[in-house]
This record gives C-alpha cells, structure tokens and sequence, in this order.
C-alpha cells in the first residue's frame, strides 16, 4: 500500500448543520437520553442543535455506567414515562434499546417511540437495520465512523504496514462485523491481519485482564499498527490498551475522537463528536416537528473526516508523520 492511495477524507451523504432558526415553541419536547460511559462532545452538539433551532427540550439523563445489565430496567422506564423521544449512545445501548430489526421476540425492547442514536458505527452489520437508506423502523441516527477502508490507507500513508494488529471485544455485534470486514480487505490492500479477543470473565463480560499479554501477543505476530476500533468497551479501557501499546512500540491508529484527545493513540481519523450529536439532532427534530417518522429518515455519516496527530506520542515513538500530511492534519502538542 503506497501513500499516493490515501483516499479523499471526503465522502457523500451528509446532513447540513443548520442553526439559528427559532421556533416558536411553548411547551418543552421530553427527551429520553441514555448514555454508555457519561456526557460526551457528542450530547453537547446535540444540545446546542436544538437550543440553536429554538426548540425547547427537557431531557431526562440516564447513564449505564458501561453496564448493559441496567438496560431492561431502564426500558421500563421508557415505558412508564412515555417521553417524546429517545436518545440512545452507542452500538450496545441502542440495541438493547431498540433490538435487532430481524428478531422474533422485540418484547424487551421499545417500538412505540421513536429512537434517535449516535455512535452506531455499522447499523446494518451490527442488526439494527436492514438498510441505512430507508431503515424501516422507529430508528434512525447518525454514523460517526470514516468508512473501514479509507482509515487503512490514512494509516498506511502515514506509516505503510504488511501486518495490522486489532484488539476487539467478541460479545459486541458492531466490533465483530469489522473484523470481518478487515479478513475481507486483507487480499485487496495486501495486509496480514493479527487479531486477539479481550478476555471474558466467568458471566461472558469483556474485561481489561491480561490486556497487556494480549497487545505483546499481537506485536510479537508482526503487527506494524495496533488498530483502535470504534468498540464501546475498548474506549473505556484505552488507559490499559495504550499504554501496553506504546510499551511495545507498537503505533496505535484510532477509528473515534476520543482514541487520540483522551486515548492516547498516535493518530486518528474521524468525524468529530460535536458535529455527530448535531447531525443526529438535526433528525431528532423532523422526528419532534412531525416532518418525518424515523422510518422515512436515513441514518448517515457526516461528509467531512478530520486527521488527528498526537505529536507527543509521536515523540515518544520516533514515528513522524510524513511533511504533506501535516499540510491538512491537525496536530495535538499537548
């Protein structure tokens, strides 16, 4: 893989950020907000939409504490509270929200109000959906992940690779899609892929033991990059992941803001939360306005990608990106 291959960080299908149009409205919309690991960049995009278009929102905030456990009793909050909408933050929460569009038994689950999600990085692979043109559900949001393929010719334009290294969790339906996605572009990219599991724990929940011996495994298999998929239980262990990883030497490339700003990883390419939470704002309210029902309305990705360069990790790893690059990336210095 040659850097002249990088592709465009442009891609089609993107909602306009609109702002600033007040609407007349008394009585506030109820927004029912369900967080995966707290308040993020994203909720606030979300927020400032909305409060930018005059609407006028109360927002009842519940956060799991990255415990899928606690999804069934807030489901039944759901259903107690009746609120106008629902918010849901990521690929776990949103299916245990919503469930796969494909199973028999959604008793669990809400269908009578509408659900707006953020951080869904593969709606039809993980089962959400059965197409993102028209997701023929109560469901609709916003995808925050650069395709799969345009982030491994980033990667290799800043550093070419025969062997990727990727560290996932298997009990999360959206990491295990892209794995396989990574076998199938292995033979047109012309890499190896080096993959471990996390480890799971005696009730089949992924956890951070033996991430070290885990990331030694996948450096010592060859892997030239450690690949940070857009998984909500590898974000919420990047501070065992990166470290073990920059102790190996081993460069880590991030499919999520967050990899780079509070991560740690050397570099990533992304679409930026706050514009995500706006983008999904922006179908919240056609959904609150009556224009559209989420079944009508496209779940998308933003059409502007953003590479992040963590020079101080850069620094400590010898590994500086190559000068044409520094020409569009942003540049972290501290």
């Amino acid at each position: 893989m040659k850097r002249r291959e990088f592709l465009s960080l442009t891609v089609a299908g993107a909602v306009a950020i609109a702002g600033g149009s007040a609407l007349a409205e008394t009585k506030p919309y109820r927004i029912y907000r369900i967080t995966y690991r707290g308040r993020t960049p994203v909720e606030e995009g979300f927020d400032d939409y909305l409060a930018a278009n005059g609407v006028p929102v109360e927002v009842i905030e519940r956060d799991i504490g990255r415990d899928t456990s606690k999804i069934p009793a807030l489901v039944e909050e759901i259903r107690e509270l009746k609120p106008d909408l629902v918010y849901t933050w990521g690929t776990p929460v949103t299916l245990g929200v919503a469930g796969r569009y494909d199973a028999q038994d959604r008793s669990g689950n809400i269908t009578d109000i509408p659900i707006v999600f953020a951080l869904v990085s593969a709606p039809v692979k993980s089962g959400l959906v059965a197409e993102l043109e028209n997701p023929g559900r109560g469901v609709t949001g916003a995808v925050h992940v650069v395709p799969t393929e345009t982030q491994l010719r980033a990667m290799a334009s800043y550093r070419p690779f025969e062997k990727l290294g990727v560290l996932y969790n298997p009990t999360e339906p959206n990491s295990v899609s892209i794995v396989e996605e990574l076998g199938r572009l292995q033979e047109t990219l012309g890499f190896e892929l080096v993959a471990r599991e996390f480890n799971l724990t005696a009730e089949g929940k992924p956890t951070a033991d033996g991430v070290e011996e885990l990331i030694a495994e996948i450096k010592a298999g060859g892997a030239e990059w450690l690949y940070l998929l857009p998984d909500s239980f590898l974000g919420s262990v990047y501070d065992r992941v990166v470290p073990a990883a920059l102790a190996e030497k081993l460069p880590t490339f991030g499919a999520a803001e967050l990899a780079v700003r509070e991560g740690g990883a050397l570099v990533a390419l992304v679409s930026r939360y706050y514009s995500v939470g706006q983008l999904a704002a922006s179908k919240a309210l056609k959904v609150l306005k009556g224009e559209k029902t989420p079944e009508e309305i496209p779940i998308e990705t933003l059409s502007r990608f953003s590479l992040i360069i963590n020079m101080e990790v850069a620094k400590e790893l010898e590994l500086y990106p190559p000068i044409e690059m520094l020409n569009y990336a942003e540049v972290l210095t501290g």
